[in-house]
């Protein structure tokens, strides 16, 4: 039996169906019907895991515990089973108060952890290896086409052959993991060939609508299509009914919002469905599917007589549009809403979302942060005029917390964290102590960036403790602080801090590469060398994980695995310093130096501020015996650097070059770095010739 992953190619599902039961594949575990209409976001990734979730309960609940925020977020069903046990304030914010949303990456987070939950089930059932069948690949939301790619990548078919149905091209949407990159490159292809369509359904019409719309066979569409519209639309009402008393949360996401505008009602029921569709998108991020959402709400209503929904609508798909860098795409709806409306509420928000394009979510190129200041302020001015005393504090802090970015922007620190001050001072004073603290918290994190930002590392640190003892189970806030805690000098409680951020969030490269870069500090090679290959299971095409990688395995011993890294790095980054910098010594470990010598030429030359290649040539210098050579490279590296190995080779070559008292200055270098026994003593000696000579 091979086992490979799959990609079965057809241009009808009954077709790749077929096809997939008389392939030579291991015990099927689970089939899974991945059409973004059934429900929406995570429809493939939310129907696995309602059907793996029950055994592993039942045989390691544990990993289930794991991985509870990526199984509540894609199956809402399993909430009832599933405790929250990291709920954050922006997970628990009621609407009105939600000022935070989630980074498009959180999606690609979760993918990484529902893989892994999926692989690490399958271990502990101690089985042989099982297929999973995901057909409709084509017609996934971008949540699931991004589940699936990582899926390919990361397991081994020896323990899960994943086989992926695909009747076109799949949407990749913005996902540095794309599906069909990953259907190329880990998957055997299999083409499905047409056979006779299976019998007709007595009432094909009702067949498709009772299937929610994802059928691909041509006479129950044009069954569909052809119906008397007012049938149609009452079939589509029953269908909403039965799905409505099922009461599942994902359903709302996916086939009752489609049934709902196609009703009878499709500008009330309709409207009202799409909309609670989209709010519960936009809060979880799924932007991809709030967009689409919004479009659909903002087709189906008539936004002179139904304001409020478009706005909403219109509102949510122009914040999704930025999150997903289409802030053109953003800009347009909002020219669209300012000519349209004379509301001060809509204007207000439009004016602020206008500030943040031109300052956060344009292409740099397109960036202009007086301009976002322009908006800004006409956000502040319409905040000023709100009549509610509750509400115009909230408003007003907010859009100056805008402008405290834009003057971060602007390289104006002071003038952001009085406003950052400022804010916190007014809500204190107008608004309760429960009021907010979302906002409050987010407040408090920005003033925590800016005092880093000014090199104020001790109130950073106060402001990011105040935050976590606010929001303890916010993961970011952890990560932020260990990195405020190394730049203190502190690396055991930074990586406590890392260790925390690691538990409280799906898998993310930026907290293990941040560890190993610790553990190198503390000098835990073998530690270090464990995350770096977790960064790189996450993130293939990390080059600075590359980079550091191959510098552990090379100070290991291990040069043939560290060479592999670096031509992996070239393959990204043809001209990296770096990487040069390695290669020479790759070049030096396998016994040639004159190769090595111009690599470090080459790194020097792409980086003259890289003092590891100039200190790396100085050493190279010395060993060949060209000792005015090696006092130029290490000069400059030392000038570059406070690296205490680098000062000691300077010192060193120094001291061989007859430079005495120079080189004893240089052995001074060190000792005020380390206590280094050779170096004092190499210093008595030096001092003791320059007076000898003097």
């Amino acid at each position: 039996m091979e086992l490979a992953h799959r990609w079965v190619r057809g241009r009808r599902r009954a077709d790749r169906i077929r096809l997939i039961g008389a392939l030579d594949l291991p015990p099927v575990l689970a089939v899974v019907n991945a059409h973004r209409r059934l429900r929406g976001p995570y429809t493939v990734a939310g129907t696995l895991m309602r059907q793996l979730v029950p055994d592993a309960l039942a045989r390691c609940p544990e990993l289930v515990a794991r991985h509870d925020v990526e199984l509540r977020s894609v199956a809402p069903e399993l909430s009832e089973v599933v405790p929250a046990t990291r709920e954050t304030l922006t997970s628990l914010a009621v609407p009105a108060e939600r000022t935070r949303f989630y980074s498009r990456l959180r999606t690609l987070r979760m993918a990484h952890g529902l893989t892994e939950f999926v692989r690490d089930l399958q271990r502990a059932r101690g089985g042989g290896p099982v297929t999973i069948v995901f057909d409709d690949a084509a017609q996934a939301d971008p949540t699931d086409a991004e589940f699936l790619a990582v899926l390919l990548r990361r397991v081994d078919p020896a323990e899960i052959t994943v086989v992926v149905g695909v009747g076109g091209e799949p949407a990749d949407g913005v996902s540095p993991e794309r599906l069909c990159d990953a259907l190329e490159r880990h998957c055997t292809i299999h083409h499905a060939p047409a056979d006779d369509p299976c019998p007709l359904p007595a009432d094909p019409a009702a067949a498709y609508v009772d299937g929610d719309g994802v059928s691909d066979d041509p006479r129950l569409i044009d069954a569909y299509l052809t119906l008397d519209p007012p049938l149609r639309a009452r079939l589509h009402d029953r269908r909403a009914a039965e799905l409505d008393a099922r009461g599942e949360p994902s359903v709302r996401l996916g086939a009752l919002p489609w049934h709902r505008e196609h009703g009878t009602d499709p500008a009330g029921a309709g409207a009202a469905a799409l909309r609670s569709a989209l709010n519960a998108c936009l809060d979880m991020g799924f932007y991809d599917a709030t967009v689409d959402l919004g479009t659909r709400g903002r087709a189906v209503i008539d936004r002179d007589r139904q304001f409020e929904d478009w706005w909403v609508f219109t509102n949510k798909v122009t914040t999704s549009l930025a999150a997903l860098s289409r802030p053109d795409e953003a800009e347009e709806l909002y020219d669209d809403a300012r000519a349209f409306t004379t509301s001060a509420w809509a204007h207000r928000q439009i004016a602020y979302a206008m500030a943040m394009l031109y300052t956060r979510h344009h292409e740099e190129a397109h960036k202009d942060h007086q301009l976002a200041k322009a908006w800004i302020n006409v956000a502040i001015a319409f905040s000023e005029q709100v009549p509610d005393a509750h509400e115009r504090a909230f408003a007003t802090v907010f859009n100056h917390n805008g402008l405290a970015l834009i003057e971060v922007h602007l390289r104006n620190l002071p003038r952001a964290l009085e406003l950052v001050d400022q804010g916190l001072a007014h809500l204190d004073r107008e608004l309760g102590a429960d009021e907010h603290r979302l906002h409050r918290s987010v407040l408090l994190y920005n003033r925590a960036q800016v005092h880093a930002g000014l090199g104020r590392l001790d109130a950073a640190l106060a402001d990011y403790t105040a935050v976590i003892e606010l929001d303890p189970n916010y993961a970011e806030y952890h990560f932020d602080r260990g990195s405020i805690l190394r730049r203190l000098g502190r690396p055991a409680e930074a990586l406590a801090d890392y260790r925390r951020a690691i538990a409280l969030s799906p898998p993310f490269p930026e907290v293990y590469y941040n560890r190993a870069d610790t553990l190198l500090e503390l000098g835990d090679l073998d530690g270090a060398l464990v995350d770096l290959d977790y960064v790189l299971e996450l993130q293939p095409d990390n080059v600075d994980a590359l980079v550091n990688r191959a510098g552990v395995l090379l100070d290991l011993g291990l040069v043939d695995r560290a060479a592999a890294d670096v031509e992996a790095g070239f393959g990204l980054d043809p001209d990296g310093a770096h990487l040069w910098s390695l290669r020479g010594r790759v070049l030096e470990e396998r016994g040639a130096p004159a190769d090595a010598m111009a690599a470090y030429t080459t790194a020097i030359g792409s980086d003259a501020t890289l003092a590891t290649a100039w200190g790396l040539r100085g050493a190279l210098h010395f060993a060949a015996g060209d000792l005015d050579a090696a006092v130029a490279d290490l000069d400059r590296a030392a000038a570059l650097t406070d690296d205490p190995s680098i000062a000691m080779n300077r010192a060193t070559a120094l001291q061989a070059a007859g430079r005495h008292a120079d080189a004893a200055a240089a052995y001074d270098t060190v000792l005020a770095a380390v206590d280094d026994p050779d170096a004092k003593e190499q210093r008595r000696r030096c001092l003791a010739m320059a007076a000898a000579t003097a």
